[in-house]
């Protein structure tokens, strides 16, 4: 069972930007870090950003992203965002968000119900 719904995604042309959301219908993610996860077409998946629960502290992963993303989270909405800038064709991927339950980032993904299903990201002109 899915727990986690990711939503934002879709087509834009390289230097724009999306905005991506996590979100949980029938439990509180405050408590929790969160981690945002992308597939690029033929590649592994790989961590981005992860956002703290205890003080929202933030990491970045990927070299190619700082500057460009930011992770965070509003609690009254029960959301988690990644605002996404200034994307590149190299940006494209299935992103996901995902929690192991933990108040302390990083996180690793272990519990496979605590992955969401996946928003495309495509960026191309």
């Amino acid at each position: 069972q899915v727990q986690l719904v990711e939503s934002g995604g879709g087509l834009v042309q390289p230097g724009g930007s999306l905005r991506l959301s996590c979100t949980a219908s029938s439990w509180t993610l405050r408590y929790w870090s969160f981690g945002w996860f992308r597939q690029a077409p033929g590649k592994e998946r790989e961590g981005i950003s992860c956002i703290n629960s205890r003080d929202n502290s933030t990491y970045y992963y990927v070299d190619s992203v700082k500057g460009r993303f930011t992770i965070s989270r509003d609690n009254a909405q029960n959301t988690v965002f990644l605002q996404m800038n200034n994307l590149m064709p190299e940006d494209t991927g299935i992103y996901y968000c995902a929690t192991d339950l933990e108040e302390i980032c990083p996180v690793r993904g272990t519990r496979d119900n605590y992955w969401g299903q996946g928003t495309q990201v495509t960026v191309s002109s």
